[in-house]
């Protein structure tokens, strides 16, 4: 904080109705008075060729969170996959997905609404993923305009999560007025608190401190756009597995740009 904001369409194959002729008969005779022309039948009414009309262009439905089923479950474990982090794969649309969608449609620079429509079907058929600045040691690093938190081990980004960090707009605490601003820099995780820190501007679940009273902390509400106070807001869930798989263990570089 700083004194002062690719689904197959189906077409249908045309079928193609050939109409056949007889071979004329090349038998010759000698004819002693003027040849008259055969006649020659012709049929009623020839077959003309035909084709059956498109059926119209299926689309898979948009899938949004309280969805469920097979759908679901192929998106998580693309998600996965990709290294967007989205929990176990269990074919349920809940707010872990919703986080990791908002993450790839960040990554993809396509509307963060947290559904799976097309163009974000199309991200993931693609396999669009964020790329690290730094190459090497662990570094968590944040995005600041595409508003992502990455995992980087030795220049490979190990797992992207949704974040949303300061909104940049002032705000008044104790009769002073400050700008709720994510300052950019290299920074350590200097200090922690494995629980509920609550502070004088809200609740920090498991808060890594790396930048004065600056964290990444879990949060119960973590938009796909800047509004924290200047935290780096991920959800509770990516928070718990941060600390459970020592993600962002003391002395961590974290890079803010």
């Amino acid at each position: 904080m700083r004194k002062v904001p690719t689904f197959t369409a189906m077409m249908a194959t045309a079928l193609v109705l050939a109409g056949g002729c007889d071979s004329p008969d090349r038998t010759t005779s000698r004819v002693t008075a003027s040849p008259v022309p055969p006649k020659v039948s012709t049929p009623a009414s020839e077959p003309s060729a035909t084709s059956q009309p498109a059926e119209p262009k299926e689309e898979p439905r948009k899938l949004k969170r309280g969805d469920k089923g097979d759908e679901v479950l192929a998106v998580q474990r693309r998600l996965t996959e990709l290294g967007y982090w989205n929990g176990e794969a269990d074919g349920r649309f809940g707010g872990t997905t919703q986080q990791a969608v908002y993450a790839l449609q960040k990554a993809a620079g396509i509307s963060r609404d947290g559904t799976v429509g097309p163009k974000t079907r199309r991200a993931l058929d693609e396999g669009v993923r964020p790329r690290a600045r730094s190459s090497s040691g662990r570094v968590v690093e944040i995005s600041l305009r595409r508003q992502l938190l990455m995992v980087v081990d030795d220049g490979r980004i190990m797992q992207v999560f949704n974040t949303s960090t300061g909104s940049n707009e002032n705000y008044e605490q104790e009769g002073k007025t400050f700008l709720a601003d994510t300052p950019t820099g290299r920074f350590r995780v200097g200090r922690q608190i494995d629980g509920w820190r609550d502070a004088p501007l809200g609740l920090l679940w498991r808060p890594k401190y790396f930048n004065g009273g600056i964290a990444v902390h879990g949060a119960n509400s973590v938009p796909p756009y800047p509004a924290s106070h200047g935290c780096a807001r991920v959800s509770i869930a990516a928070m718990n597995w941060m600390w459970g798989h020592d993600a962002l263990p003391l002395k961590t570089r974290v890079w803010v740009y």
